[in-house]
């Protein structure tokens, strides 16, 4: 059986032993009644893993034995995905919980021109991220940056290294994303608001030389065409 698996970003690779935040005190000892000597795993979210021992059943402030610590490498190929915060939170949220279950890298929030969206939650949004990892028992964790202008992403991401793709709903040349998977090259993959890009926009990525694809041959949801993207690059 896996042991509980909790996050604790202060974990390194050499520490013998650390105090549990309150949090995560609280639902060892008082949720699922852990003692002195029972195990649990944490992880970073940066790759490191360790086995911990209960020294003292604690709720607020639990001291724990670190043992058998283990540098995890990141698998598959590296994606980030721009995507237009939602006017609908809990369709977003479910994206970034999607996202991260899959392997996601990198999740770059775009204001664009249609984005309906003002808040954003970054605190909120972190822990849902944090509990994907934990449930799908990873050792990495999606980096998530505050919303930023379209144009300033696309300053940004563009240049040498990873692939550029932009998908949109517009008619034009696209080819489709399910033939570019590529187990090793990163790439960057934007998808738009509801109501999509605007034409200035898309004329803005493709002059950058982002290449258009289609996700298929059915208008999808945002979250969806994030999620069939994510897949997509992904995992082929």
């Amino acid at each position: 059986m896996a042991l509980p698996y909790f996050y604790a970003p202060e974990l390194g690779s050499s520490e013998t032993g650390m105090v549990l935040d309150e949090a995560t005190s609280k639902h060892c000892i008082q949720v699922l009644r852990m003692r002195a000597g029972d195990a649990l795993a944490l992880t970073n979210g940066r790759g490191w893993q360790a086995e911990a021992r209960i020294l003292s059943p604690d709720k607020k402030h639990c001291p724990v034995q670190l043992t058998n610590h283990k540098e995890m490498p990141r698998t598959g190929p590296s994606v980030t995905l721009g995507i237009s915060p939602l006017k609908n939170t809990s369709r977003f949220e479910w994206f970034l919980e999607k996202a991260t279950e899959i392997g996601i890298n990198r999740i770059l929030p775009l204001m664009c021109e249609r984005t309906e969206k003002e808040q954003f939650r970054l605190d909120r949004l972190t822990n849902i991220l944090v509990s994907a990892m934990l449930q799908s028992m990873q050792t990495w964790l999606p980096e998530l940056g505050m919303p930023q202008p379209f144009e300033k992403v696309l300053l940004s991401e563009s240049g040498a290294g990873p692939r550029h793709f932009i998908a949109h709903c517009m008619d034009g040349d696209k080819q489709a994303l399910r033939e570019l998977y590529d187990p090793v090259l990163p790439s960057v993959l934007l998808i738009g608001p509801e109501g999509d890009f605007t034409p200035s926009e898309l004329e803005a990525a493709l002059s950058r030389h982002w290449k258009p694809v289609s996700l298929g041959n059915t208008r999808l949801r945002t979250e969806t065409a994030a999620v069939a993207g994510a897949v997509l690059l992904r995992l082929g």
